[in-house]
């Protein structure tokens, strides 16, 4: 997880993060099994018996994920639209009416309600959306947008806004069958707001802590009336302030789309995204030389900074053949410039800490292809749909890491606290890297039905290339390295839909994540690997907005790397850790007006090969429960147009390292939240919204501590929001 380290160390450990190589030569790949753009399509049954095969992002699900808190499909585990209580695997959905029912600010915010999740575990850090699944962390090795993975390789990484965003999936377990190289926990498919034939129009303004004003707008439609051939959107932000700890939270986001329907069996989506924001680079809080962890923060407000520039361009392609083969291509083009610099203590003299300046800069640049062939027919008793890929990710970065000496104009008395200093930026003078990476993937995924039953069988071939070219000016030391893996990976499971939507199911799966850290012998370590075993029950009763889960999983992960030396970056195998656990979810609207989403999970993690055998690793809570329910006062009621929201959250304590030598404390939160419909009032007012959300209400201010590192918890937070919709 990327996080702020002291003087040197700081964030290096971070840029041997396997990743892959690509060139782009390679875009060949991408449009060499294309005839779909050729082709004419029709509107013969062969359409009408794919017509549930959707686009991610423009989704026919993009109604109900407006107005429902339950959603119905997904395609995020099986790259295949499909009933949720059909999937033979564990995946929760966060829908858009939850995400504004609940006011999500992030996308942590957007999931934390969400059973096997554990978001934020290192306190309060706005630089990444920091979520566990499962007890892996996916932070930066499981983030996708609209199925398409947003890479992370040396410090940087691409931010998403809710606002954004249509619905949040949490896919469990290993899906690297499908998405190549990842953690055993899992993923987290941000899908995003895209052209719908229903009409959007939405303003509106919110104010909160701390002097924290946003405007945001999200229109859409057909372009024309009557004609739904071309439809736009376009959603855009604007927001200054700040958060607790005066730590910046601006953003400016503007993202327009496009779709094109030139006949029934052909759709062509063109995306685009520019975002800027800022935040600060050190978040985390001062501990003094006798180990006292301090409600200070180690770093300046007004000399610190993040300043991240993304933009992002891509489309959506579908096409329907005559024959009954649909071929999609998801592709993307991406781009990151980040620039930041901080303060963090390097010594003590008394109650004075001595701090020193360090600056970051780090350059991505992604370009990404999915190719997709499906194929419906039938053998006997069984229908197949047949999923045929090919993927290709080229990435290349330019990393720099800088920092000075010591400077007492940087001098922080505890003593006497006070904030307000400025200086120089440092020079990148201790690191400058350039990576490139590249992989290539080949899947095959059969989904049966046979009845009553429900089959998956897949695999992949993965192959990854990186190159690295590593220079220490301070040191007057180049390095270089060329590395190549290559795994198979499968997903196999079988579930049994009973008539009243009771239905069981088993699954397996294995993951694969390609490492370059180096050992102390200066050799690459071995890939990490994964596996899942996982049994549960869904139930949906047929027609209802009520879905609930039970599910119990193994997982096991292999070769895990941890740093055994921050001073020459060397690492070792961790070796191998365990997670057993217990999942269960309900996300219900279970009368009129009434909604509830329900979490508990019970996860045992435990080292089981090498180092700290028997130990639970740092920041890995055993039991996480969490219960939000929201009314909305009925039309025959006084109180019509009034809904209002609670929730509570529950995390227990946690080791603060590996060794298990201490504890985080347990923690537990209130929310709530408040909306009028004015509408209710008068018909004239139909559309004008207004909202109050508050977000730790007790304001519970934890301090949380990772192998030595300190991290603040976030305080009480409100806003308001005023929308109008027409």
């Amino acid at each position: 997880m990327p996080r702020v380290f002291l003087n040197v160390s700081n964030n290096l450990p971070e840029i041997y993060r396997e990743t892959l190589f690509a060139s782009t030569a390679s875009f060949l790949i991408g449009v060499a099994i294309s005839p779909a753009f050729a082709q004419s399509a029709s509107a013969d049954a062969n359409s009408t018996a794919l017509e549930p095969i959707v686009i991610q992002g423009a989704s026919s699900d993009s109604k109900t994920d407006r107005i429902s808190v339950t959603a119905k499909n997904s395609s995020g585990a099986t790259k295949i639209s499909t009933p949720l209580v059909e999937t033979p695997r564990s995946i929760s959905v966060t829908t858009e009416k939850e995400i504004e029912q609940r006011g999500a600010q992030t996308v942590i915010e957007a999931v934390r309600y969400t059973a096997g999740v554990t978001t934020g575990p290192n306190g309060f850090d706005p630089r990444f959306d920091q979520i566990y699944i499962r007890g892996f962390n996916v932070t930066t090795v499981g983030d996708f947008r609209d199925s398409l993975r947003q890479y992370y390789i040396n410090y940087g990484m691409f931010r998403t806004d809710p606002y954004q965003l249509q619905r949040v999936e949490v896919i469990k377990g290993p899906v690297s069958v499908l998405y190549g190289s990842g953690s055993p926990g899992g993923l987290v498919n941000k899908i995003s707001k895209l052209p719908t034939e229903e009409p959007i129009r939405e303003v509106g303004i919110s104010y909160g802590t701390e002097d924290r004003l946003q405007g945001m707008f999200d229109f859409g439609g057909p372009i024309s009336e009557g004609n739904d051939d071309f439809l736009y959107r376009i959603v855009g932000l604007a927001r200054r302030g700040d958060t607790n700890f005066d730590i910046a939270d601006d953003r400016y986001f503007l993202a327009p789309s496009f779709t094109w329907k030139p006949d029934e069996g052909t759709t062509f989506t063109l995306y685009g995204l520019a975002q800027s924001d800022e935040t600060d680079a050190n978040v985390g809080a001062i501990t003094t030389s006798d180990n006292r962890i301090l409600e200070l923060r180690a770093s300046d407000p007004d000399y610190d900074y993040q300043k991240v520039k993304q933009q992002q361009v891509g489309y959506q392609f579908e096409h329907e053949f005559d024959n009954g083969l649909t071929f999609r291509q998801n592709l993307r083009y991406s781009h990151l410039d980040l620039r930041a610099r901080y303060l963090g203590v390097s010594t003590w003299s008394g109650t004075v800490a001595h701090r020193n300046a360090s600056s970051i800069r780090d350059e991505l640049n992604v370009f990404q292809v999915d190719n997709q062939l499906e194929a419906k027919f039938d053998t006997g008793a069984l229908a197949h749909t047949m999923l045929f890929g090919l993927d290709y990710s080229d990435l290349r970065s330019n990393w720099g890491y800088g920092f000075d000496a010591v400077n007492s104009a940087f001098d922080f008395d505890i003593a006497n606290p006070t904030y307000g200093v400025s200086g120089a930026t440092p020079d990148y003078n201790f690191i400058v890297a350039d990576a490139d990476m590249r992989q290539v993937g080949v899947y095959a995924m059969d989904q049966i039905e046979a009845g009553n039953w429900r089959f998956i069988l897949g695999g992949r071939q993965t192959w990854v290339n990186q190159t690295r070219d590593t220079t220490y000016p301070s040191l007057g030391m180049d390095q270089s390295e060329d590395v190549n893996k290559s795994a198979f990976t499968v997903q196999a499971g079988a579930l049994y839909l009973f008539d009243n939507g009771v239905a069981p199911f088993v699954s397996y799966a294995t993951s694969f994540d390609p490492v370059t850290n180096r050992s102390a012998a200066n050799t690459i370590l071995p890939p990490t690997k994964g596996e899942q075993f996982e049994l549960g029950v869904k139930y949906q009763p047929p027609g209802s907005d009520i879905l609930l889960s039970a599910v119990a999983y193994h997982i096991v992960e292999k070769n895990k790397p941890r740093l055994s030396d921050p001073l020459t970056f060397a690492y070792d195998s961790q070796g191998e850790v365990t997670g057993k656990g217990i999942e269960l979810e309900a996300r219900a609207a279970i009368a009129d007006g009434l909604d509830i989403i329900a979490a508990y999970t019970y996860n045992d993690s435990e080292v089981t090969g090498g180092n700290n055998v028997g130990n639970t690793p740092a920041i890995t809570p055993t039991h996480v429960a969490s219960l939000w329910a929201n009314y909305t006062f009925q039309e025959s009621n006084p109180f019509n147009g009034l809904s209002v929201g609670a929730g509570v959250r529950y995390i227990s304590e946690t080791w603060t390292d590996v060794a298990n030598t201490s504890k985080n404390p347990a923690t537990f939160y209130v929310d709530a939240s408040a909306s009028y419909d004015f509408g209710a009032v008068d018909k004239k007012y139909e559309g004008l919204t207004a909202a109050f959300n508050i977000r730790n209400i007790a304001d519970e201010r934890e301090t949380v501590c990772e192998e030595g590192f300190c991290y603040l918890g976030q305080g009480r937070n409100m806003t308001g929001t005023l929308k109008y919709r027409w």
